[in-house]
């Protein structure tokens, strides 16, 4: 039997720490959704939270990564630049659509999720092999992140 040796994941730079720490709120925001929805609650309820989850963290955090960590592999027509700022249209499209919100939500439930998996696993792990300590440096200075205070009385996953 052969046995294939796996490569260990690339340590996270601390440059870019800020931003997964950004990322495991939003996989939470995923999971939040689901148990909402897998609870029957109010779609309503749930989309109160995801719109405050939207404008407060994410918009920034799609801001952050456009301005500062995207350049970082190249020009827009990068590839993975391509897919990402794809992604963050079609999630912006999501959040900001109030129609058949039962699907919608599963919607930004699963491309959130999918997303940071993608940027998580593949965009990052390309950033810290081209960006330069100089580059990645700067969107240290620039990005500290922001403290996740989840100061929102419905919590309404907890049911």
């Amino acid at each position: 039997m052969k046995t294939t040796k796996k490569t260990p994941p690339l340590k996270r730079h601390a440059a870019l720490q800020p931003l997964s720490r950004e990322h495991h709120h939003g996989l939470l925001l995923g999971w939040k959704i689901r148990s909402g929805l897998s609870k029957a609650v109010a779609l309503e309820r749930i989309k109160a939270y995801s719109d405050w989850f939207f404008e407060k963290y994410l918009l920034p955090h799609f801001e952050i990564e456009e301005q500062h960590v995207f350049p970082l592999l190249g020009d827009k027509e990068h590839p993975m630049i391509k897919r990402a700022l794809r992604e963050h249209r079609r999630l912006r499209r999501l959040f900001l659509d109030s129609e058949d919100l039962g699907k919608n939500l599963s919607l930004i439930e699963e491309e959130l999720t999918a997303h940071i998996r993608y940027e998580e696993r593949i965009l990052f792990t390309e950033v810290q092999l081209v960006a330069t300590p100089e580059q990645l440096s700067e969107v240290e200075r620039l990005h500290q992140g922001q403290p996740f205070v989840e100061d929102w009385e419905d919590k309404f996953w907890e049911q």
